[in-house]
């Protein structure tokens, strides 16, 4: 008797966009072009509830939470209990400007990851790049709370094109005890595309590959960078049907691939745990990533 192989997972990693609302608006930089209007989307708690148990169902390992700032969805705690009440590891990516008590509570569990984005060490030119006064203040304030706490925190620096201070910011959370710090380069998707059509050469080539993304309308794309790549939604059919879909093929299909097995590792690779997260694309770079020895011209918005 020929006994068939079984069958790849449909799903290892799945994101949660639960809202595309944050205090911050990162004119030049936002992948999602999120910020205080924005609102929390489509999804009910229900509805959340229900994609966390449909990912399990599908052999689910870890999700990430990210926005928008997650933490400012009501439900950004129960959300997380459900996932971690489940045995799933869950990831979140905050802008750490505000941090409750709950909060703490929460990012304390032994099977939480976290992770934000540092700027630059001069408050100034941090506040300039998030949009918002004073944000340079909270977010250093709170990675050293972290630290303190003894939570394991991965931190990235977005290099725009001025790698020293990159750098200079990199150097200063290592100084604060920060251990896990990375350099990435600004990917040409939302603001920092400015009028440019999206592109699947801003994607790093494992989207939808036993990964997904569920948006705050609850559209499914291919990764939160490759948001323009939906097929289906958790509100109108279960997440199985939507991953096993002709168009989720397609779409997944329409993502370059890297032949180099390694070329993503350790963000990008399926089997493995971490998420490819917004700020970490090193070594894990855009498809279409190509070096900068110029300053582009105001306006012009250039893939780093």
């Amino acid at each position: 008797m020929t006994i068939a192989p079984e069958a790849p997972a449909l799903l290892r990693f799945l994101s949660l966009e639960i809202t595309g609302r944050c205090q911050l608006t990162c004119p030049s930089l936002c992948y999602a072009a999120s910020g205080p209007t924005r609102s929390h989307g489509s999804m009910s708690e229900d509805d959340w509830f229900r994609t966390v148990d449909q990912a399990i169902a599908l052999g689910a390992e870890e999700i990430q939470l990210i926005g928008g700032e997650p933490t400012l969805h009501p439900s950004f705690v129960p959300i997380a209990q459900r996932a971690l009440d489940a045995g799933l590891r869950v990831r979140i990516y905050s802008n750490f400007v505000r941090i409750r008590d709950e909060h703490w509570r929460l990012f304390e569990h032994p099977d939480v990851r976290l992770a934000t984005t540092y700027h630059r060490s001069e408050p100034a030119e941090h506040d300039e790049i998030t949009g918002r006064d004073g944000s340079h203040k909270a977010t250093r304030a709170n990675i050293i709370q972290a630290v303190e706490r003894g939570i394991p925190l991965n931190v990235a620096v977005l290099d725009g094109g001025d790698h020293e201070r990159a750098e200079q910011a990199r150097a200063e959370l290592q100084d604060l005890g920060v251990h896990d710090v990375h350099v990435g380069k600004v990917r040409a998707v939302g603001n920092a595309a400015g009028t440019a059509l999206p592109s699947t050469s801003a994607l790093c080539g494992r989207c939808g590959d036993q990964r997904a993304t569920v948006l705050p309308t609850g559209d499914v794309a291919v990764c939160e960078i490759g948001r323009f790549l939906t097929a289906g939604s958790v509100l109108t059919a279960d997440l199985k049907s939507v991953l096993s879909s002709a168009q989720w093929a397609e779409a997944s299909a329409s993502v370059p691939r890297k032949t180099d097995p390694t070329a993503c590792n350790p963000d990008c690779q399926p089997a493995d745990s971490d998420s490819c997260d917004p700020g970490k694309n090193d070594p894990c770079n855009p498809m279409g990533y190509a070096p900068v020895t110029a300053t582009p011209a105001a306006g012009v918005p250039t893939l780093l």
